[in-house]
């Protein structure tokens, strides 16, 4: 009589994370900065869901109220609820942040590539250009291209643009530079590929660990930047929510009321302290040979 066979239960194939991603899961202190950044994220998002109140509407009633019951930030000099106001800062900020460096990521990535592939006059044109605005201190130049501009979020983020735009050029240069004279690159010359194609599809994946590692960085940069605008009145304009004119509606109230001050601060703070963070993980992660 023949026995029937029982097949054994077919195993799971299990999640292979790359080795980059594994080092950076390693790094403690990067996955704090990751999860920071994932609360603030959920906030700005869910802002509606999340703010107990419209952030711009007035309780007279609770003119800068402490922190506890329907106001766990407290109320700020128009009685208006702090923690809807930080909820809805963080789009605020994240977005500034966020729109600002892709716009200085695909400004300064191309310049960077011009100097680096073409060299010569271009180079020469583009980086001495690129050394005049490094030479101006970054918050100096970005004040002086938001009072040119005009206060608004908009031109805030052009400005911030503008002024982190050559620390992309830079370093895609030097990166382009480096890897201009590898075997692939000359194979690739040699098999007539064009000058477009060589940047688009052998450079630039090439060269993205650097790149992606400075826009980590530049965000956290650039949201410090726009709550510096902010609070000196040229970015986002009151009554909207923004970290940095609560910061400066807060300067009179320190002594009497300073949790107007408090959560704003601790909210750029922790967002900045995550950016960096997540910063220096990403680029142990991918070049290990920065480890201390």
């Amino acid at each position: 009589m023949q026995q029937s066979t029982l097949s054994r239960p077919a195993a799971r194939p299990k999640l292979r994370l790359s080795k980059p991603v594994r080092r950076f899961l390693k790094n403690k202190l990067a996955v704090v900065g990751a999860v920071i950044l994932l609360i603030f994220s959920v906030l700005a998002v869910f802002a509606p869901v999340v703010a107990p109140a419209d952030p711009s509407q007035i309780f007279f009633s609770d003119l800068r109220a402490a922190p506890g019951g329907i106001h766990p930030f407290g109320a700020d000099e128009l009685g208006r609820d702090i923690f809807s106001r930080v909820v809805y800062g963080a789009r605020v900020s994240l977005s500034a942040g966020l729109v600002s460096v892709t716009l200085a990521l695909v400004a300064g990535t191309a310049l960077g590539m011009l100097a680096g592939y073409f060299r010569g006059w271009v180079d020469e044109v583009i980086m001495r250009l690129v050394d005049a605005m490094l030479a101006l201190p970054f918050l100096v130049l970005a004040i002086a291209l938001a009072a040119i501009l005009g206060p608004s979020l908009q031109n805030t983020m052009i400005a911030i643009a503008i002024v982190s735009a050559p620390a992309f050029a830079r370093i895609t240069r030097g990166e382009v530079l480096a890897q201009r004279e590898r075997e692939y690159v000359q194979a690739a010359q040699a098999l007539g590929a064009r000058d477009s194609r060589l940047i688009l599809r052998h450079l630039l994946p090439n060269i993205s660990g650097a790149l992606i590692v400075q826009t980590s960085l530049a965000i956290a940069s650039a949201i410090l930047a726009e709550s510096s605008l902010s609070f000196l009145g040229l970015g986002i304009q009151p009554p909207a929510p923004s970290w940095g004119s609560m910061l400066n509606a807060a300067r009179g109230y320190l002594s009497e009321a300073p949790w107007m001050a408090l959560f704003p601060g601790m909210a750029i703070f922790l967002t900045v302290l995550a950016f960096n963070l997540v910063g220096d993980g990403l680029r142990e992660a991918i070049d290990p040979r920065t480890r201390h």
